[in-house]
């Protein structure tokens, strides 16, 4: 497949300088062996998307020197061609509906007949019988779908983690609200835009062997990846509002694109595009950086 990459904010807040640094990086690794980059904006949470935010972030983005290839894709839009992949998966029998909150995912996880993997589904809904399900459905409870993942196994090479991998669960494909999920929708939407490696923050590692299953199960090429680090707070956890002023509107283009190349270990620039002749994806840095606003 082509290196060609993107950049995909939820539309919720304004954009941080994690999140900003993850963009100029997902711009370099693709600018840098000549490759498109798209935008698309991860807007199917309808409910805490706001207004004008889609706006701001596109601006933010420009401001510091970052350009894109052919027109934001928004997943709102999009609805009919995730609708066409889950008919595939159901078709071939690989879903189910699932009641469980997530409370009593928790609890089913912390009983004391074994250990799960953090995070992961244990089954509670697999074998329900129609009857059970009608029940269910009889007492208002409105179902999930989760990919029957049967325990498969997926194996990547990370460009900055190396070989990586894990068990699959059972995961949601669409939410009870009837919106569908993020594993689902990116996988559809990256291979639509021939997305040949995906450059993101390494807190997303973790759900790679999930989005590759389904690209076997849908037959579309899987692209590589390269999982970055994270910008962490003064307190050590990731980059967020709390931490005071970390938008490019309190920070100012200039500073924010010094910071963001001094802690790739790059020099400091005045333009995105004048960090690409020293740019090399060997070279960056494998651990966290420590913002400290003020």
């Amino acid at each position: 497949m082509t290196p060609n990459g993107r950049f995909a904010p939820s539309p919720t807040g304004a954009l941080h300088l994690g999140n900003l640094r993850t963009a100029l990086l997902a711009w370099l690794f693709a600018r840098s062996e000549g490759a498109a980059f798209h935008i698309r904006m991860e807007d199917l949470d309808a409910g805490r998307v706001r207004d004008g935010v889609a706006e701001t972030q596109l601006e933010d983005l420009a401001a510091l020197g970052l350009d894109w290839d052919g027109p934001v894709t928004r997943q709102s839009e999009r609805t009919p061609v995730y609708r066409h992949a889950l008919e595939r998966l159901e078709a071939a029998g690989r879903v189910y509906p699932c009641f469980c909150t997530r409370a009593e995912i928790r609890a089913a996880v912390s009983a004391p007949h074994g250990p799960a993997a953090e995070g992961a589904y244990p089954g509670t809904c697999l074998t329900l019988t129609r009857r059970q399900r009608d029940e269910r459905i009889a007492e208002g409870r409105r179902p999930a779908l989760r990919l029957r993942a049967g325990g498969e196994r997926a194996a990547f090479h990370d460009r900055l983690h190396g070989d990586c991998g894990g068990v699959v669960d059972d995961f949601v494909v669409r939410r009870n609200d009837g919106a569908f999920a993020y594993n689902l929708a990116v996988v559809v939407d990256d291979a639509a835009q021939a997305v040949g490696e995906v450059v993101r923050g390494d807190d997303l590692l973790s759900s790679t062997p999930r989005q590759l299953l389904l690209y076997r199960l849908l037959e579309l090429p899987a692209p590589g990846h390269a999982h970055v680090p994270l910008v962490l707070g003064p307190d050590g956890q990731r980059l967020a509002k709390r931490h005071g002023a970390v938008s490019l509107g309190e920070l100012g283009a200039g500073r924010a694109l010094a910071w963001m190349a001094r802690s790739l270990g790059l020099p400091p620039v005045t333009r995105a595009a004048d960090l690409l002749p020293s740019f090399s994806a060997g070279a960056l840095p494998r651990t966290p950086s420590t913002f400290h606003p003020g």
